[in-house]
């Protein structure tokens, strides 16, 4: 019998055309965020009882563990969806870096874009 997500889960989920939800990586104990991966209901079902994250590639088109190649793994500590369901938070412990540049998150490289700083009134 093959494993699937679970049907409750899988009806809340609001995936894009490429059948896919936006997953933000957020460190459990700091907060930081960490990167943002992309998941399909496999990629979910996996990081749900596998207890690594897992995402779908885009670009290769396959199922990747994050750390299977780097050795910087996310262990999860937990996974929220968010209200409209089109978006996951997963926390994780991760180990190393979690960008594939070698930075500890995905957006140092990018860098600050230079928003006005608002304030309250």
């Amino acid at each position: 019998m093959t494993e699937t997500l679970d049907p409750t889960i899988a009806a809340r989920l609001k995936r894009d055309d490429a059948g896919l939800v936006a997953a933000v990586i957020q460190q459990h104990d700091t907060g930081e965020v960490l990167m943002l991966g992309w998941m399909d209901d496999e990629a979910l079902r996996r990081t749900l009882t596998g207890g690594r994250v897992v995402f779908w590639s885009r670009s290769r088109r396959e199922y990747w563990r994050k750390g299977d190649t780097s050795g910087h793994a996310q262990y999860v500590r937990s996974v929220a969806l968010d209200c409209d369901g089109d978006a996951l938070l997963v926390r994780v412990d991760q180990v190393g870096a979690a960008c594939h540049t070698g930075t500890r998150t995905c957006f140092e490289a990018g860098g600050d874009l230079g928003a006005v700083v608002g304030e309250r009134a």
